[in-house]
């Protein structure tokens, strides 16, 4: 019988408390056991984090990756990211050999593919961050970006152009999604679980994917 230990992260203590968070983890962990795993197959353990994805001293997930390990279950995630938001920490789980683990997100990528996945996130959010510093960066004239109308109306333009910027970039890839008839729920959901990020860095929701619809 195939084995499987779930481990979960969020990033506060609020969202752990909730709920928020962790419910579309074990959404997608569910819906990989219900559709990808072998049967039959059970799960034998789950962890939680509340901590940092930059944060690699995360107790919980120590405890699932031994557990893992003696045991011959495989670590499941929902996402690439609930394991580490830095490439070299993906690595690093790469070389435990006696580690087996699978993303629900890339339900057949093995462990190369999840390094490649890792490194062209953490490039993607290296990018975002540089390009909204340098759309940012005349306004640091005195220091702080608020303090009279002129600051505050060249902070709103540099975020605008921020934003329309990541919008001409992936409306090509949230167009067809939408012809095709998706909701905006399922075309965020379908962007969340590829990896793509907002032009913050973040998640995607139904009203971010109606404002990139909108701007283009």
């Amino acid at each position: 019988m195939k084995q499987f230990i779930k481990y979960f992260r969020v990033s506060t203590r609020r969202q752990g408390d909730s709920g928020l968070g962790l419910a579309a983890q074990e959404r997608d962990i569910d819906l990989y056991l219900s559709t990808y795993a072998e049967t039959p197959w059970e799960v034998i353990g789950e962890f939680t984090d509340v901590q940092s994805g930059n944060d690699s001293d995360r107790p919980e997930l120590q405890k699932a990756m031994a557990l893992a390990e003696k045991t011959g279950a495989v670590l499941l995630v929902a996402k690439l990211d609930r394991l580490s938001r830095k490439v070299s920490f993906i690595s690093t789980l790469m070389d435990r050999k006696k580690l087996n683990m699978t993303v629900a997100s890339f339900p057949t990528a093995d462990k190369f593919m999840l390094h490649i996945y890792a490194a062209l996130a953490e490039q993607e959010r290296e990018f975002i961050s540089l390009r909204t510093k340098q759309a940012l960066a005349p306004l640091k004239g005195t220091g702080k970006l608020g303090g009279n109308r002129g600051n505050i109306d060249r902070a709103n333009a540099a975020a605008r152009k921020v934003a329309d910027d990541h919008a001409a970039k992936v409306i090509d890839t949230i167009a067809p999604l939408k012809e095709a008839g998706l909701t905006l729920q399922q075309i965020a959901d379908t962007l969340n679980k590829s990896g793509v990020l907002t032009s913050r860095g973040g998640q995607w929701h139904p009203t971010t994917v109606s404002n990139i619809l909108k701007r283009a």
